[in-house]
């Protein structure tokens, strides 16, 4: 693990093509404690669960040098347990689960930083804002909802041996964002690439990566 984690941070000490700084953020899902802590010793410095329970049972065993980031699909009755205690959620997916941030947002007094997440490529199987509504739907969000702070976009690429194809994705996503700050949203992450495609996206655009597999190897699901 330690010899994968030190490739990755040899790749994006660079920076994107942009010369951005790359934020790396582990993919912790089913790693154990022991696991996620010794990459956060050698140089990780964000870290990210997809699910809420296993964010809720790591909660306090996580080593506090790193910040802590929420990446998976979010429901609504579940906002409560991340919203204050994560640093970002990169997943809001529509402007309803915006809304429902914003309200336990007020209720906790605190402003949540969160992503928009855009189904860049028209997937079915993928929820997110749909590219073609994306701007009105930012404006709403960062106009309307107070207790919400919209600190960039997240998408996750088709899965395609069209490198083509992937690429004029990133640098849409990079297009709308770039449009969105010129707007004067203040916009830090653009969330794209995992392990499959994570050296395309910040060819083109990205400064945040979503690694798992690359940094902890194959997840062990335990026969679920």
């Amino acid at each position: 693990m330690l010899e994968n984690l030190k490739t990755v941070l040899e790749q994006i000490q660079n920076g994107n093509n942009l010369g951005e700084k790359i934020t790396l953020v582990g993919a912790t899902k089913t790693m154990p404690v022991d696991l996620i802590n010794s990459a956060i010793q050698n140089g990780l410095n964000v870290v990210a669960e997809n699910k809420v329970q296993e964010f809720r049972e790591k909660t306090g065993l996580i080593d506090k040098r790193a910040k802590q980031h929420f990446i998976g699909h979010l429901q609504t009755n579940k906002v409560k347990y991340l919203v204050g205690n994560v640093e970002l959620i990169h997943s809001v997916d529509s402007v309803h689960l915006a809304e429902e941030i914003n309200r336990v947002s007020i209720k906790k007094n605190t402003v949540q930083k969160i992503l928009l997440e855009v189904n860049v490529g028209g997937e079915l199987s993928k929820s997110g804002f749909n590219p073609n509504n994306l701007v009105d739907s930012a404006m709403h969000i960062f106009n309307e909802l107070k207790n919400v702070e919209i600190k960039g976009l997240m998408a996750m690429l088709p899965h395609s041996d069209d490198e083509n194809l992937l690429v004029q994705l990133c640098k849409k996503m990079r297009n709308d964002y770039d449009f969105l700050i010129s707007k004067g949203l203040p916009f830090e992450y653009l969330s794209i690439g995992m392990s499959n495609d994570y050296l395309i996206a910040i060819k083109n655009g990205s400064n945040t990566i979503r690694l798992g597999r690359t940094i902890f190897g194959q997840r062990n699901y335990g026969g679920n």
